[in-house]
């Protein structure tokens, strides 16, 4: 088992994922404050969602002898316009789920991390979906009806 491997893989998801968590959780109250609720709710609960596994990440550390850190991570932007929000979302998915697929099997020998970052994969992959199936059917019905819906 490379534990240092492990040890680097979860601190990265565990920074990257503070900063979406945060980034998600401004953009629910973003899309509050536009009367988009359903679409609040989403993300509100989305980035508790993020929180969860980066205590779970931090957890692992932990039981591995690392030290949790906080690093600082990129700017994230903020988008008023929740269309254009969900395109640059998936694109961070689209981009970045190869890259945590190849990172999980990367740990393979460390059962627990390979288990932990495997579930994350599942997680993330099913969010890339639902991003995609929104954006599908943004084309079918049209941004306006699907705005209404999210009201």
């Amino acid at each position: 088992m490379n534990k240092d491997l492990s040890l680097q893989l979860l601190q990265a998801y565990a920074t990257g994922l503070n900063a979406q968590s945060f980034q998600h959780k401004v953009q629910s109250q973003v899309f509050a404050s536009q009367g988009f609720n359903k679409l609040a709710e989403k993300y509100a609960e989305h980035s508790k969602e993020e929180a969860g596994w980066v205590e779970k990440f931090i957890g692992r550390i932990l039981d591995l002898g690392g030290q949790a850190k906080v690093e600082a991570a990129p700017a994230q932007t903020i988008y008023k316009d929740a269309v254009e929000f969900l395109k640059a979302d998936l694109e961070v998915s689209v981009r970045e789920v190869p890259n945590l697929g190849k990172a999980t099997l990367a740990v393979a020998e460390d059962l627990t991390t390979y288990d932990l970052l495997k579930a994350y994969y599942q997680d993330e992959e099913e969010d890339m979906y639902w991003m995609q199936e929104q954006l599908d059917l943004i084309e079918m019905i049209g941004k306006q009806n699907w705005l209404i819906q999210q009201l």
